[in-house]
C-alpha cells in the first residue's frame, strides 16, 4: 500500500495509471474507519484495477467546532485497516495543501442542500461538496464510492457530478448495520453503553412508525432529541441527539432494505 500526502504526487502516479488504462475507484473518507467504509474499499476493489481512499478530517464542514475536535481519529488503526483489504493506495491531505485560497471558493448548491442536515447544520455541505470537488479533481478516479447512510449527502454529490460534468461515476453503496440495526457510523465510537443500547432505537422507529409525526414523538419518549424525522423521495430521513452525539439514518418508505 503506497500512501501519498501530496496532491502533486498523486497526480503524476495518476496519470501513468490512465496511460496504463487502468482503472480507479476512489473511497474518500475523514477517518475513524469501520465495516461500513471497508465494504466500500471491497466493492472498488471488485470493480476497478486500482484503488485508493483518502483520509481527511475536513474542518468546512463542521458547523460546531468542538464537533471537530472530538471527532474520533484513528489513523494507525484505519492504515492498517485499509492494508488488510489490499488497499492499493491512500492519500492523506493536509488542510494548507486544499484550502490555500483560505475557503474563498467554495460549491454551494441553493435548495436541497437549506433542507434536513443543512436547516440544522448551516452551511456544513458548503464544506462537504467543496471537499468532494476537490479530492475528485485530485483523485481522477472513474468510479467514486458513497455509503447511502448520508442520503442527503449522496443525492447532492451525484447531482454536482453531473451539474459539472465531472468524469467520475457515483456508486451508491447500502448502509451497514450493527446486528441490532444502528448504523455504522464513525460518531457511535462517542456513545456512552446506556445511550449505544438505546440508540438501537432510532433505526425501528424509523422504520416501523406510521408517520413521521409519530416517529418523532415515539423517539423523544424514549429519550432522544429530535432534529427532524421526514419523508422524501420515497425514504424516511431523520437526524437525532442521544447524550451529546448526532446520529443520522434513512430507511426506505414501505419496503426492506
Amino acid at each position: 500500500m503506497r500512501i501519498f500526502d501530496d496532491p502533486a504526487a498523486w497526480r503524476r502516479e495518476r496519470s501513468v495509471q490512465i496511460q496504463e488504462r487502468l482503472t480507479l475507484g476512489f473511497i474518500p473518507t475523514m477517518g475513524s474507519l469501520h465495516e461500513g467504509h471497508l465494504s466500500l474499499v471491497r466493492r472498488s476493489r471488485s470493480e476497478n484495477d486500482r484503488t485508493l481512499v483518502s483520509i481527511f478530517v475536513n474542518p468546512t464542514q463542521f458547523d460546531d467546532p468542538a464537533d471537530l475536535a472530538r471527532y474520533p481519529r484513528t489513523m494507525d488503526a484505519d492504515l492498517a485497516a485499509l492494508r488488510g483489504e489490499g488497499t492499493d493506495f491512500v492519500l492523506l491531505p493536509r488542510a494548507e495543501d486544499f484550502y490555500r485560497d483560505g475557503f474563498r471558493y467554495r460549491i454551494t448548491e441553493s435548495t436541497f442542500s437549506t433542507a434536513l442536515e443543512g436547516r440544522h447544520r448551516p452551511g456544513h455541505f458548503d464544506g462537504v461538496l467543496t471537499i468532494v470537488m476537490k479530492l475528485l479533481q485530485v483523485a481522477q478516479a472513474d468510479r467514486a464510492y458513497f455509503g447511502e447512510k448520508d442520503w442527503q449527502q449522496l443525492s447532492l454529490v451525484r447531482e454536482m457530478v453531473d451539474a459539472f460534468f465531472l468524469p467520475v461515476t457515483v456508486v451508491a453503496c447500502p448502509t451497514v448495520r450493527e446486528p441490532d440495526g444502528l448504523a455504522l457510523s464513525s460518531r457511535n465510537r462517542n456513545l456512552v453503553p446506556a445511550d449505544r443500547q438505546r440508540a438501537s432505537q432510532f433505526y425501528r422507529v424509523l422504520s416501523s412508525a406510521p408517520t413521521p409525526g409519530e416517529a418523532s414523538r415515539e423517539l423523544t419518549a424514549s429519550g432522544f432529541v429530535v432534529d427532524y424525522v421526514e419523508d422524501l423521495d420515497g425514504r424516511r430521513l431523520g437526524a437525532v441527539r442521544l447524550g451529546g452525539v448526532r446520529l443520522i439514518d434513512n430507511v426506505p418508505i414501505g419496503g426492506p432494505e
